[in-house]
């Protein structure tokens, strides 16, 4: 079962049976690659940038004795972490900004530099002591927004913690299932048809307040798109899952428009939308 974490704005699709919850996905390939391909040819293109790219935000460099990696992608919480990537040249860990255990020299650097499918090679590091947070701003994401404006209950009774995760089980385990997601105390799911039907269903478990609305793809539909998108990216592709009914985020190593289209032309426009966890120096 997959919960939203209430983390970006819900275009609700289709009717809405108002009367309670969240859902979130991810998953984790590796990283990163490139070299062109056409998005009408059916394969997933591999851009290479042109000019200076820089990382979005601080990233891990990793050295665990073959020389510094570039972590794009998920690291690990161990002592010392683990991860991997793209090989770094031209490097230099500074004064400040990395540690050293075990044989392994890691910190969380800002970089700028060229990168040529394979190997990034550094032309400014900026450690994250040094960094200036506020001068490249992350992006927030909006929280999920209700189903439906106005939530009912039948029983307040019958909104307890463990009311909540039967609840959720039972929204899971409908044949129409799409996602569920909190907002506040209310129970949100989306299902691809027979809204009243799924909360007749999910009333028998939860009085609360409780949102049920229809979109057009359900959760085992999402998933067949995410496998299919891990498998055709390849290294390519950092991290991938829906953070909302009716799309997948993607995160790939480099897009410079290429990717994007080609998912648009694959899955159809919008349900895949690409990242890029590096972007080209303005």
């Amino acid at each position: 079962m997959r919960i939203l974490a209430a983390a970006a704005v819900l275009t609700v699709l289709g009717a809405t049976a108002c009367s309670t919850e969240a859902e979130m996905r991810a998953v984790d390939p590796a990283s990163g690659s490139g070299a062109a391909a056409d998005a009408s040819s059916g394969e997933a293109p591999r851009p290479v940038p042109d000019g200076e790219v820089r990382t979005s935000g601080l990233v891990m460099v990793i050295d665990d004795g073959d020389g510094p990696e570039l972590c794009l992608g998920a690291v690990a919480e161990s002592y010392p972490p683990q991860c991997g990537g793209p090989a770094l040249a031209d490097f230099d860990w500074g004064d400040v900004g990395s540690e050293e255990a075990s044989g392994v020299r890691w910190g969380s650097y800002a970089l700028t530099g060229t990168f040529d499918g394979t190997t990034f090679t550094v032309t400014d590091a900026i450690p994250a002591a040094l960094y200036d947070t506020m001068a490249q701003p992350e992006p927030e994401q909006e929280p999920l927004a209700a189903a439906c404006d106005d939530p009912t209950t039948t029983d307040t009774a019958q909104a307890t913690p463990e009311d909540m995760d039967a609840t959720l089980a039972a929204a899971s385990a409908l044949p129409t299932y799409a996602s569920a997601w909190l907002t506040g105390n209310t129970i949100n799911v989306a299902v691809t048809e027979d809204a009243e039907g799924a909360e007749a269903e999910l009333r028998k478990t939860w009085g609360g307040m409780l949102c049920v609305t229809t979109v057009e793809r359900t959760d085992a539909d999402l998933n067949e798109v995410n496998q299919e998108l891990q498998a055709a990216l390849g290294d390519q592709l950092l991290t991938s899952g829906s953070t909302s009914p009716d799309s997948l985020d993607a995160q790939v190593v480099f897009d410079d428009g290429s990717i994007q289209e080609w998912a648009d032309a694959t899955y159809g426009d919008g349900l895949v939308r690409i990242s890029s966890a590096l972007v080209p120096v303005e």
